[in-house]
């Protein structure tokens, strides 16, 4: 009688853990919008003859009058097994007065009731500005673009909500050309907004600019802040230098004041650039950068002093260790290698703690372009923050404990296969539609080595993409208590005292 009792306790147990998976992929407790869940289905008939582009996704139609979009790099191409870093871009930084880029027009479709057509009435009919942005990205055929909303016959910056995001005027445009999944950025930050306090909020959409199309996009809010949007910030005071921050880690800003020498930097701890996000170049005085450098200084000597874990001195003051912690493990998860060099976000509110952003996931899951990512590894151990980090027995055990609840929920094979799966065909024809324009990629343009790696097909893509983090979970589950190796007293003595 025990033992069958006991078997019937096993087969709930089972029974309550697939189902709480598959609530995980149907519910949004963060109050995060997952379009693939909420919006129009692809499956949704349509009353149109069929004689022009019928879209379940949004629309999004540019106008640049026939004026050619800045941005594009200097060198056509990079030469091979180069990093495009190594080259010099136009200036293509967006000033404050609006200059390096040009003036379009925005319309956009986008009813949740109906397919969207490009003769339909605009939902929003918008005046912007818009460049092309990214690094290496510029080197792709299909560009990404910033996009900054003005106000009518004016360079005013206009906050605008798009899509049913926060209202904001500043929007990043994500062509997906090297993940030929098309899905990295939207599936990862969307995640990445249920585990943390904050990940930039992504809508697809297809995208037609000066009358042809261009495919499938991802519109995302840039990691910034707003009165009602994005961070959520407390916002600069007029007369005070202390305001609330964010910071970027990657190859700096084209605007030199922007920026700054921190500890890190000065003390040969960090070769990149740090420059400042926010506060914008119109509320940052000389007072306030200062304030930045200083402040962000101070927490750096904190985390590489002898006293990084000794109170009251201790890094965990300044920084919120379950956000680092997060941040951590869902890079190493995905092995989004650029993090700690590049693409790194760090932001502190004058009220609170610093928290880490996520951003670009492009590369992520064995998409690196140069070399291949071995699912059998750790990694961010020896970037920077992260070096001293892992030295701390509590934020090692936290990441720790962290990973294991994480793998029962969002980091679950059953959630992520279901997401995958779940995403691919709520898109439906606008996968078929966008590579009817870049489905020359799968034999053309063949980046990653060695060339095996090159998917040959769209479902080969998807393949090995579900391949790469099944096998990720799997060594990550037998692996993550050897990160103890490097918070342990053989590591770490000659930093304590």
């Amino acid at each position: 009688m025990k033992y069958r009792l006991m078997g019937v306790i096993a087969m709930i147990v089972v029974l309550v853990a697939s189902f709480g998976a598959t609530v995980l992929s149907k519910t949004n407790p963060n109050n995060r919008v997952h379009q693939h869940l909420t919006s129009r289905s692809a499956s949704e008939t349509c009353g149109c003859d069929g004689t022009e582009l019928c879209s379940h996704l949004p629309l999004l139609i540019i106008d640049t009058n026939g004026v050619e979009i800045p941005g594009e790099p200097i060198v056509s191409t990079v030469p091979e097994n180069e990093d495009a870093a190594d080259y010099e871009y136009q200036e293509v930084t967006m000033a404050e007065d609006g200059s390096s880029t040009i003036v379009c027009n925005v319309k956009v479709i986008d009813d949740p009731e109906q397919n969207h057509h490009v003769t339909d009435t605009p939902s929003q009919e918008l005046s912007a500005r818009i460049r092309i942005r990214g690094n290496t990205s510029r080197y792709f055929d299909k560009k990404g673009y910033l996009l900054n909303i003005t106000k009518e016959d004016s360079e005013e910056n206009k906050d605008v909500s798009l899509l049913g995001m926060d209202a904001h005027h500043e929007w990043a445009l994500h062509g997906p050309y090297l993940d030929k999944t098309l899905i990295r950025n939207y599936m990862w930050y969307n995640i990445a907004g249920e585990i943390m306090d904050y990940a930039p909020n992504v809508r697809f959409c297809e995208v037609i600019i000066n009358g042809a199309y261009q495919g499938l996009y991802v519109l995302t809010e840039t990691i910034t802040n707003g009165e009602d949007s994005r961070l959520r910030m407390s916002m600069p005071e007029d007369g005070s230098s202390v305001v609330s921050y964010v910071l970027r880690l990657d190859r700096g800003s084209s605007n030199p004041i922007k920026n700054i020498e921190t500890f890190s930097v000065y003390s040969m701890r960090n070769k990149w650039i740090m420059d400042i996000v926010y506060p914008g170049t119109g509320n940052l005085t000389q007072e306030r950068i200062d304030y930045i450098r200083n402040d962000f200084s101070d927490f750096e000597k904190s985390l590489y002093s002898y006293d990084y874990d000794t109170e009251p001195y201790a890094w965990w003051n300044d920084a919120d260790m379950d956000s680092l912690a997060d941040y951590f493990i869902i890079n190493e998860f995905t092995c989004n290698y650029d993090v700690g060099a590049r693409s790194t976000y760090i932001y502190e509110d004058v009220r609170g703690k610093y928290k880490m952003c996520i951003w670009d996931f492009n590369s992520c899951c064995d998409n690196f372009h140069f070399s291949q990512t071995e699912p059998q590894r750790f990694e961010l151990q020896n970037t920077t923050w992260f070096y001293m980090l892992m030295k701390d027995e509590h934020f090692v055990e936290r990441v720790i404990q962290r990973y294991r609840q994480l793998r029962e929920t969002y980091l679950s094979d059953e959630y992520l296969m279901e997401y995958i799966d779940e995403t691919v065909q709520w898109l439906g024809p606008a996968i078929e539609r966008n590579f009817e324009v870049w489905g020359y990629t799968f034999a053309e343009y063949t980046p990653l080595y060695p060339a095996q790696r090159n998917p040959e097909t769209y479902e080969d893509a998807i393949e090995q993409l579900k391949t790469f983090i099944q096998e990720r979970g799997a060594w990550m589950d037998e692996n993550i208590e050897i990160l103890r190796q490097y918070c342990h007293e053989s590591k770490v003595k000659k930093f304590n005292h």
